[in-house]
C-alpha cells in the first residue's frame, strides 16, 4: 500500500481535495485513526479490498489537461449536419451561454427539493411548463424528462395506465423517429406489450390497442390532421400520443386542439447544442384530468408563512422513487439546467421570436425544395415544415458523399431516397452547398419569399405565449438582470457545501467544465458518420478503459442518460441473459427495503417481482431473512439489487457472503453504483462477486448535477453480460433504452477530464478522505446527535444518519425544522426522512475543506443548542427560530413580536455575516400548494390574491 503522508500540492489534483495535509492529521485526531490507512482498515472489509493500485500514470496538470483535450476535439470533424431525426442545428444566445450554462450558480444546484433556497430555477422551470403548456395547447406539463425517446416510453406507460379498454397493443406510426420506435420496442417488450407500427391511414385499429403514438411533423417531413385518427381512438376508449416538433407547433395547430391526450418531444432546438446526443430536455403534457399520472416532477405555485408566492414540486407523492415497486416509472431525475436554457431561449425570443425563426426555416426548406425540383428531382412530401425527402434512385450513395465533399451531412432514407432537414442555423451558403451535391454546378440563392408550403387548414390560430414573462424586455442588460435575480435566489455549491447524503455533491472544476461549450464537442449530431467523430470515439474508449479499471467490469456501455436509466439497463441485461439461457421464468428480483427507491421501479418496468429483504439493528441486510427468501424464490431467482455502502452509510461485511447467495441459485447481482464514491481505487464491485452495475458520473465522477440534471448513468457488466448492453438506437430495433447511441455524450469530457486531473492515485487519495470528512462529521456530532449506524468497528462510510426523531418528542423539533433552520445559516440541508423517516443522512464529499466542515458541525450545533433551550423550557415549544425558519431579509424590518430576536433569527451560528445568504421565502405552505395546484405562471394579479 502506499504511503498515505500525501501531499496535494504534490499533484494537479490540488482542486478536489479539499483538507491540506495538516488538516488530514488534525482531523485523524478527531477520528481517532492513527492514519488514513489506519482508517481504512477499521472502514474496509478486508475481504473487499482491492489489491492492485489504481494506475492511470502521472495526473495531468490543468494546462496539459485542456491541451489534450483541445487534441481529441480536433479529431472530430465539424460538418453542417441537416440530419434531422430529432436532433437540430440551434443557437444559444450568448447571454444565456454565459450567464446560465457556463454559471455554476446554475450547473452546481441540486435538485429543487428545499424550495426555500431554490425559487430561481423553480420559477425558471414555471417558464418552462408554460412554455410547453401553450405550445401543445393542453392544461399541464412537467418540468422536463430526460430525451424524446424516452418520453415516449414514459408516455406509452402513462397511456396503458389511462385508458379504458384493457388491450396490450400499442400502435406507433411509422413516421415516429427511428430511435423513438427503438425505445418503445425495448420498453414493451418486459411488460407483455405489443409494439404495432404502421400507418396510421390504414394500420390503426382503434379497437385493438390501448393506445397511438403520432409524429408531428413525421420524420420524413409529412403534416397530416390527426384529429379523425384521435377521435377514433377516444372512441374506442385508447389514448392519443402526439410526438410534435415545438418549433413547428409556432406555426401549425397544436396537438390539443387536435384533441391529443399526451404531447411530448425533444426541447433541444430551443438553443441547445446537439452535442453528439445531449443532454438536452424532452418535454411532456397532458390535459388536467390525467396530472396525478403524469411521470417526472411537476412545479407549482404556493405561498409561503407570510403569504407571498412561493414555488415548490407539487403533487410529489408521484415521485417515483417514493413508490418504491408500486411505480409506475422509474424516473427520478429531470434535465432542468437544459429546460432552463430552453425556458430562457424562449424568454429571449418571445412569441414573435420564436415565430419568426419558424418562419425562417421553413422558407429556408421551401427555398432548398425549389432549387432541387429545378435541377429535376422528385421532393417530397407536398406540404412540410422544416424536412424533406428527395427521390434519387441509383445516386443516393454519390450524393451524399458529394455532400460531405461541400461540408454537408444529409440523411439516408432507405435504398433510393435522401432527408434533409434545414433549421435555425441554415444559411444560403449551406443551401447552395446542397445544391452543389445534388449537381448544380452554379446553384443560385433567391432572398425573395417563396410561397408557403405548409398545410393552411393546420395553420396555427391560437395565441401562446401570452404571458409578460415572454413579452419583457429583451435587452441583454435586462435579460442579464433577469438571470442574475433568479440565480440570486437559489443556493448552489458555488455558495456553500451540500452536504445530501447518496447524492455526492461533489466539486465540478471549471477546467473540467471548459470543453463542453467547444463547438467539436457541442455543435455534432449523435448519427454522423464514425469518422466524423473520432474524438468522441477516443475519449469514450478511453473512459471506458478506466471505468473498467475502477470497477472491475470487462465492458461498459454509455448509452444510459440518467442514474435510472443505468438500473433499468443493468435489469434489462440480466433478463436477457437469462431468455438466452430458456430462464424465463427467472423473474423475482430481491432488494433489500434500504435500497434506492429507483431499484424497485426498475425492476418491475423489467417484468420482475420485488421481493422486499429486511434489515437488521445495525441497517445491514438480514442475511437470514435474504438467505430464506433466496431458498424459498430458488427457481425463479433473476437477481438482486444492493447499494454498496449501504444506503444505510456503511460497508456492510457480508456483501460477498449475499453475492454468493444470489450466483448459488442461478441469480445474478446488481450493484448500485450510487455510492461509488467511497470505492474508487479501494474496492471493486467486479471484484466483490457483482455481475453488473451503473455509475452515476454526475456523481462521482464529476458531472454536476444542474439543478436535477444533466446525467448520466453507464453501466459496467461483467463478460458473461456483454452480447445484452443496449443496442445502437438507429436500427429502431429493441434493445435501446435511450435516443443517442453513447447518451448524454456531450457531458462525458468532464469525467473524462476529472479521470486525467486526479490519476489513479489522486482518484484513490478522493475516495478516502470522503470517507475521513464523513467520519469527522461523525465524529463531532455524536455527543449531540446519535448516529444511526456504524460498521464493526464503529466507522461510517462515505455518509453517515443522524437521528433527530428524539427532538419530536422532547422539543416539539421536527426534522423539517432543523432542515430550515440550516438555511438560515447558509447551508442546504442534508438528505431528510431518508432511507429511515424522521433522519439526516449527511454526505460532504472529498471537495469540502476542514473550515467548511467545521462551520456546518458548527451550525449543527447551535442548533442541538436550540433545541436543548426548548427541552429546558428557556425557549417556546412553538415560538422560536426552529419553527419559524427560515427567516428572509423582510424579518429585519416591521412589528417583530417573537420572544427571540432578530439577530437570532437572522443571523445564527455558521451564518457568513455580510456574506451571509438570504432565502428570498419564509417556510413554503406545502398544503395550499396541494390545495390550490397551479403548474403554469399564473396571472400577475393571481399573485396578489394568493396574498391576501
Amino acid at each position: 500500500m502506499p504511503h498515505d503522508r500525501y501531499d496535494p500540492y504534490d499533484f494537479a489534483n490540488r482542486r478536489h481535495i479539499g483538507p491540506t495535509t495538516q488538516e488530514i492529521d488534525a482531523m485523524l485526531g478527531v477520528v481517532g485513526a492513527e492514519s488514513l490507512h489506519a482508517l481504512m482498515d477499521e472502514t474496509l472489509p478486508a475481504d473487499i479490498r482491492q489489491e492492485e493500485r489504481l494506475d492511470f500514470g502521472v495526473a495531468m496538470t490543468e494546462r496539459r489537461v485542456i491541451e489534450h483535450m483541445r487534441g481529441i476535439a480536433d479529431k472530430n470533424r465539424l460538418l453542417v449536419s441537416l440530419i434531422g431525426q430529432g436532433y437540430h442545428g440551434t443557437t444559444m444566445p450568448p447571454v444565456i451561454q454565459r450567464n446560465i450554462f457556463e454559471n455554476p450558480a446554475w450547473y452546481t444546484a441540486y435538485s429543487p427539493y428545499q424550495p426555500e433556497i431554490s425559487q430561481g430555477r423553480l420559477e425558471a422551470l414555471l417558464n418552462f411548463q408554460t412554455l410547453v403548456c401553450d405550445l401543445t395547447g393542453l392544461d399541464i406539463a412537467n418540468a422536463s424528462l430526460l430525451d424524446e425517446a424516452t418520453a415516449a416510453a414514459e408516455a406509452m406507460g402513462m397511456a396503458q395506465r389511462i385508458g379504458a379498454n384493457g388491450k396490450t397493443a400499442f400502435f406507433v406510426d411509422a413516421e415516429c423517429l427511428p430511435q423513438t420506435i427503438a425505445v418503445l420496442r425495448t420498453r414493451a417488450a418486459p411488460l407483455g406489450w405489443t409494439i404495432v407500427v404502421g400507418d396510421p391511414a390504414t394500420d390503426l385499429d382503434p379497437a385493438q390497442v390501448f393506445g397511438a403514438i403520432f409524429q408531428y411533423p413525421g420524420v420524413c417531413g409529412g403534416i397530416r390532421d390527426l384529429t379523425g385518427a384521435i377521435a377514433d381512438l377516444h372512441a374506442a376508449g385508447a389514448v392519443a400520443v402526439v410526438a410534435a416538433d415545438p418549433l413547428a407547433l409556432t406555426l401549425l395547430t397544436s396537438p390539443g386542439e387536435m384533441g391529443a391526450d399526451i404531447a411530448i418531444g425533444s426541447m433541444q432546438r430551443y438553443g441547445v447544442p446537439m452535442g453528439y446526443g445531449g443532454p438536452h430536455a424532452a418535454y411532456m403534457a397532458t390535459r388536467d384530468a390525467h396530472k396525478r399520472t403524469l411521470p417526472g416532477r411537476l412545479v407549482g405555485v404556493s405561498v409561503d408563512a407570510r403569504g407571498n408566492r412561493a414555488y415548490r414540486l407539487a403533487l410529489q407523492t408521484r415521485e417515483q422513487h417514493i413508490r418504491r415497486e408500486k411505480a409506475t416509472s422509474n424516473i427520478c431525475t429531470a434535465q432542468v439546467l437544459l429546460a432552463v436554457i430552453a425556458g430562457m431561449y424562449a424568454v429571449f425570443h418571445g412569441p414573435r421570436g420564436l415565430k419568426a425563426i419558424a418562419a425562417r426555416v421553413h422558407r429556408d426548406a421551401v427555398r432548398l425544395a425549389g432549387g432541387l425540383e429545378a435541377l429535376g428531382f422528385t421532393v417530397e412530401p407536398e406540404h412540410f415544415f422544416d424536412t424533406i425527402t428527395v427521390r434519387v434512385g441509383a445516386f443516393q450513395g454519390l450524393i451524399l458523399g458529394q455532400a460531405v465533399a461541400n461540408g454537408v451531412n444529409l440523411r439516408k432514407v432507405g435504398a433510393d431516397r435522401i432527408g434533409i432537414t434545414v433549421d435555425e442555423r441554415t444559411r444560403p451558403d449551406i443551401l447552395q452547398a446542397v445544391w452543389r451535391a445534388f449537381g448544380s454546378t452554379d446553384p443560385v440563392y433567391d432572398e425573395a419569399w417563396p410561397e408557403s408550403r405548409l398545410p393552411q387548414a393546420l395553420m396555427r390560430t391560437s395565441p401562446y405565449l401570452t404571458h409578460p414573462i415572454f413579452h419583457m424586455n429583451r435587452a441583454e442588460s435586462e435579460m442579464t438582470r433577469y438571470m442574475r435575480r433568479l440565480a440570486d435566489r437559489d443556493l448552489a455549491l458555488d455558495r456553500a457545501m451540500i452536504p445530501l447524503g447518496s447524492c455526492t455533491m461533489k466539486l465540478n472544476a471549471t477546467a473540467e467544465m471548459l470543453p463542453v461549450s467547444w463547438p467539436e464537442f457541442a455543435e455534432i449530431h449523435p448519427f454522423v458518420p464514425a469518422d466524423q467523430a473520432l474524438g468522441y470515439r477516443a475519449l469514450i474508449d478511453d473512459l471506458s478503459e478506466k471505468l473498467c479499471a475502477i470497477t472491475g467490469y470487462d465492458a461498459i456501455s454509455m448509452q444510459p442518460n440518467s442514474g435510472a436509466q443505468g438500473e433499468y439497463a443493468g435489469l434489462l441485461a440480466i433478463r436477457a441473459y437469462h431468455l438466452s439461457r430458456g430462464d424465463a421464468h427467472r423473474t423475482v428480483c430481491l432488494i433489500p427495503s434500504s435500497a434506492h427507491g429507483t431499484n424497485p421501479a426498475s425492476a418491475q418496468m423489467c417484468g420482475m417481482s420485488v421481493v422486499v429483504v429486511g434489515a437488521d439493528a445495525q441497517g445491514n441486510v438480514d442475511l437470514d431473512d435474504f438467505r430464506k427468501k433466496a431458498e424459498l424464490h430458488s427457481g425463479k431467482l433473476a437477481a438482486c439489487m444492493i447499494t454498496y455502502p449501504s444506503t444505510h452509510g456503511v460497508f456492510e461485511v457480508q456483501v460477498r457472503a449475499i453475492c454468493d447467495i444470489v450466483h448459488g441459485h442461478g441469480g445474478q447481482v446488481y450493484l448500485d453504483g450510487a455510492n461509488l464514491n467511497a470505492l474508487v481505487g479501494l474496492a471493486r464491485p467486479g471484484d466483490i462477486g457483482a455481475d453488473v452495475s451503473h455509475l452515476n458520473l454526475h456523481k462521482t465522477f464529476c458531472i454536476p448535477h444542474g439543478g436535477g440534471g444533466p446525467g448520466m448513468g453507464p453501466i459496467g457488466v461483467k463478460a458473461h453480460l456483454i452480447p445484452f448492453l443496449p443496442s445502437d438506437p438507429r436500427t429502431g430495433e429493441e434493445g435501446a433504452v435511450s435516443a443517442a447511441p453513447y447518451g448524454s455524450a456531450s457531458i462525458l469530457p468532464i469525467s473524462w477530464s476529472y479521470c486525467l486531473l486526479m490519476g489513479g492515485r489522486g482518484l484513490t487519495q478522493a475516495t478516502r478522505i470522503a470517507i475521513l470528512n464523513a467520519n469527522y462529521i461523525a465524529a463531532r456530532l455524536k455527543g449531540a446527535y446519535p448516529v444511526l449506524y456504524s460498521g464493526a468497528q464503529g466507522r461510517v462510510a462515505h455518509e453517515c444518519i443522524i437521528d433527530v426523531r428524539p427532538f419530536q418528542k422532547s422539543a416539539g423539533v421536527s426534522v423539517d425544522d432543523i432542515a430550515k433552520r440550516l438555511i438560515d445559516c447558509g447551508f442546504h440541508p442534508p438528505t431528510m426522512s431518508w432511507p429511515v423517516a424522521g433522519t439526516l443522512m449527511i454526505e460532504p464529499t472529498e471537495s469540502e475543506t476542514k473550515g467548511e466542515i467545521d462551520r456546518f458541525c458548527d451550525a449543527m450545533l447551535a442548533i442541538r443548542e436550540e433545541i436543548r433551550a426548548i427541552e429546558d423550557g428557556r425557549m417556546d415549544r412553538a415560538n422560536n427560530p426552529l419553527k419559524h425558519a427560515p427567516h428572509t431579509v423582510r424579518d429585519l424590518v416591521g412589528t417583530w413580536e417573537r420572544p427571540y430576536s432578530r439577530e437570532a433569527a437572522c443571523f445564527p451560528s455558521g451564518s457568513l455575516g455580510m456574506d451571509k445568504y438570504w432565502p428570498p421565502i419564509n417556510r413554503v405552505d406545502n398544503a395550499y400548494g396541494d390545495r390550490n395546484l397551479v403548474c403554469a405562471c399564473p396571472p400577475v394579479d393571481a399573485y396578489s390574491e394568493a396574498a391576501e
